[in-house]
């Protein structure tokens, strides 16, 4: 069970907002307190910023923009072009103003910014910031950290998929201005960074505080800071689908450097031994600090969408022998990615699972042949079963950020600011001594990185490398890519490398695995005998057969539809080369504006 229960109390500008999200919340009804006195005491100030939590708990987040949205990359994808559906336009990139997916993660952002804007303002009025209490003082600057944090991240997510958007800083009220036009999304991006800054150094270590790491701490804040600094620094589509680049970026580079350091001076902590651990803890419900997780969002139990679309496949049911219930994965990874990894890479089989559970509660190669999920989470590590009928709400725990990404970004920052120095490479190390045995450290760790240092420009594709093998599963990819400018060139290469794979299967001319060979053995183990290598065939009859690579190859159209379309729009869009990853404003967002927002440019 859940060690700790935190009530988030819902609090909106005139009334109570709706639903509990997480462990954090179960709605308590404060709405006969005004502003000023729910932000003049700790206990009501921390129900006020709860407030900005209880989005995590909607679609908006917990089954879209946590992971549903975040596809198609080179290490995760699904196939948009089967279905006109909202998801499918939205992984296909030709998302209508009337998609209910981009209305609902419209809609939840800015409800979540407004509560974000009614607590920082709630608290800079209250007096208590200054308290002569150094612990009321301490807190309620904690809690503007955590409200301004939250908010940093939303607007990260809106420059992300829609580009320039309104800048909404103040708390609504009667007579406000409601119809703001668009903001540049540099400008937006900037501000939230500086926020951010002015606020970290007097909020809370996660050991510091009594939900740990499912609230927002100083952790988590200098890692964000990072984070959208990059963001800020890096490309961006303009409207006329060209790529840009501020020519300020290096000092946000800079600033990505310095607060990566900060955290790691003041902070610092060993990545955990076993990557598998990190994973199987939000399964366990565990949430260790001073570890390798700085934020997860705390699902309660009976919210949360992790192991129902994301994870290893589950097949429940009232007449299934076990009582897990069902779960699914909607984004695959493509073997390019599986066969990326060097064979002795531990992250590979704890992130890309070639198996799923049936009915019977018995593993079994996965569906599709090629269809490889997460393995990082799966409802059948749960430690009490969720019931036979159970599918969403499996109550495990989303990562928004991990160490790992600290100490990379860090290595990226450096590089790109001095080039492969010994600081960015020891970070580098760092990551990679986790994905070894250390006997393989000479070679897999030193020796990598000492080839990889030669130039700027080989270690960062280095990093590009790193973080796919790393992050993978976890949907954070696809932001990373558009930073970087390399979205569709990245694209491009997994469809080639698709292709070339399937053609050597069928010639008979590649080394990996045409067929894959499988069993369950007598301990109950899931085996493969060939997950690296092509075999001629089994040693005894034990063993099914499995198309693998093969089965990419269609006799008639020559790949396998997938192939050729799921990145097919990342690739030749309206602008070759440019992913259109933009989409546009919602029609009740536009609507709603009474003309002061438009769709106009990306050939919306």
């Amino acid at each position: 069970m859940k060690a700790i229960k935190l009530k988030y109390i819902v609090v909106a500008a005139a009334s109570v907002l709706m639903m509990s999200c997480s462990d954090f919340l179960e709605p308590e009804s404060i709405s006969t307190f005004d502003t000023n006195y729910i932000y003049s005491n700790v206990d009501d100030a921390r129900k006020g910023v709860n407030a900005v939590y209880s989005h995590f708990g909607q679609d908006a987040f917990r089954s879209r923009l946590s992971n549903n949205m975040a596809g198609n990359t080179d290490i995760e994808h699904q196939s948009g072009w089967t279905n006109s559906g909202d998801r499918y336009q939205i992984w296909n990139l030709d998302a209508l103003e009337s998609n209910r997916d981009l209305d609902i993660v419209w809609t939840y952002a800015y409800r979540a910014i407004r509560d974000a804007n009614i607590s920082i303002e709630g608290l800079r009025a209250s007096g208590k910031l200054e308290s002569s209490d150094p612990v009321e003082a301490r807190t309620m600057n904690h809690l503007l950290g955590e409200a301004i944090t939250l908010k940093a991240y939303w607007y990260s997510i809106l420059a992300f998929y829609f580009g320039d958007v309104p800048y909404v800083n103040e708390a609504p009220v009667a007579g406000g201005e409601f119809l703001l036009p668009k903001e540049d999304r540099n400008v937006i991006l900037a501000g939230v960074i500086q926020d951010m800054i002015e606020v970290e150094e007097k909020m809370m270590w996660a050991d510091e505080t009594p939900f740990g790491i499912e609230q927002v701490t100083r952790e988590y804040t200098l890692g964000m800071i990072a984070r959208i600094a990059l963001q800020r620094g890096g490309y961006y589509l303009k409207p006329d689908l060209t790529l840009a680049r501020e020519s300020d970026y290096l000092d946000y580079y800079q600033i990505a450097k310095d607060y990566t350091a900060k955290l790691i001076a003041l902070k610092d902590r060993e990545l955990p031994a076993d990557y598998r651990q990190v994973f199987l803890n939000q399964s366990k419900f565990i949430s260790p600090v001073n570890s390798e997780i700085l934020f997860e969002v705390p699902f309660a139990l009976g919210n949360g969408d992790v192991a129902w679309n994301i994870g290893i496949t589950v097949e429940g049911g009232p007449t299934a022998a076990h009582s897990f219930g069902s779960g699914n994965n909607y984004m695959a990874i493509p073997p390019t990615y599986y066969f990326s990894f060097d064979t002795l890479d531990v992250r590979r089989d704890v992130t890309c699972a070639l198996y799923k559970i049936n009915s019977s509660f018995e593993k079994e190669f996965v569906n599709n042949r090629t269809n490889i999920s997460q393995g990082k989470w799966s409802r059948a590590f749960l430690e009490n079963p969720p019931g036979a009928s159970s599918a969403k709400g499996t109550g495990i725990n989303w990562p928004m950020m991990r160490y790992a990404d600290v100490l990379l970004m860090y290595a990226e920052a450096e590089n790109e600011l001095n080039g492969p120095s010994g600081e960015a490479q020891e970070a580098l190390k760092r990551v990679r001594r986790r994905a070894f045995s250390d006997d393989l450290w000479t070679e897999k760790v030193d020796e990598y990185v000492d080839e990889v240092s030669v130039s700027k420009e080989s270690f960062f594709e280095a990093i590009v490398d790193e973080r796919a093998w790393e992050f993978g599963g976890e949907m954070i990819r696809k932001y990373e890519l558009i930073r970087w400018g390399n979205y569709s060139q990245k694209m491009e290469e997994t469809v080639e490398g698709l292709k070339k794979m399937a053609d050597d299967a069928f010639n008979g001319t590649g080394n990996l695995p045409d067929y894959m060979y499988w069993k369950v053995n007598e301990s109950g183990q899931f085996v493969l005998l060939n997950p690296n290598t092509k075999v001629v065939a089994p040693p005894d009859d034990s063993w099914n057969q499995v198309p693998f690579l093969l089965s990419m190859h269609d006799e008639t159209l020559q790949y396998s539809e997938w192939i050729t379309k799921d990145w097919a729009n990342y690739i030749n869009g309206p602008q070759p080369g440019v992913v259109r990853y933009i989409f546009p404003i919602p029609t009740s967002a536009i609507s709603n504006s009474q003309g002061t927002l438009t769709n106009d440019g990306y050939e919306f």
